[in-house]
């Protein structure tokens, strides 16, 4: 019987990995999807012996709000608004994270920011590796569709390559409109 004391007592003989060190997440879009599938099939094979939690609290794309740091350089208003956070929350949910959360605070003090966070459970199944595959797809690319929204070119040009590489993704993208279009309004 694991307890809270023995689990304790034995911590110190552990070598325990925090902070930058163990935020493997830092990883690009495709990165991230190849470090999940790779634990999902360690667990699976055994090479692991139990499953593994991937996590993020708010350090991402796509999972803070904060017009004083995280969408700073998002130029159109919407650096303003606590959306993308709640999106990706809703959005990680719904692609089969094992858990979400949706907090304030994270750095730049508490009614600055908005934060979204998730957990997704490895266990070795191939639903797990599906999930995980399709979830921390969304957790990037909610951030960077904001930002081709926003014009910034090289958003535009990840959201293309995301879609030509992810099969089935569609991801409503951006239509310009002509500045001389406009003034004939």
């Amino acid at each position: 019987v694991v307890s809270t004391q023995s689990t304790g007592e034995e911590a110190g003989r552990n070598q325990m990995v925090v902070g930058s060190q163990a935020r493997i997440l830092y990883s690009n879009q495709a990165g991230r999807a190849r470090i999940a599938l790779a634990f999902n099939k360690a667990i699976a094979s055994g090479h692991i012996s139990a499953p593994i939690v991937l996590s993020r609290d708010h350090h991402d794309v796509s999972g803070t709000d904060s017009p004083f740091r995280e969408t700073s350089n998002i130029t159109d208003g919407s650096m303003w608004c606590a959306d993308m956070a709640v999106q990706n929350v809703i959005g990680g949910a719904l692609r089969g994270a094992t858990y979400v959360s949706i907090h304030n605070g994270g750095g730049v003090g508490w009614g600055e920011v908005m934060n979204g966070g998730f957990g997704m459970l490895l266990d070795g199944s191939e639903d797990a590796g599906e999930k995980a595959c399709s979830m921390l797809n969304w957790d990037v690319s909610n951030g960077v569709n904001r930002r081709a929204w926003d014009g910034h070119p090289l958003a535009k040009e990840a959201i293309r390559k995301t879609q030509e590489r992810v099969p089935g993704y569609d991801l409503t993208v951006c239509n310009e409109t002509d500045p001389e279009l406009l003034k004939t309004l």
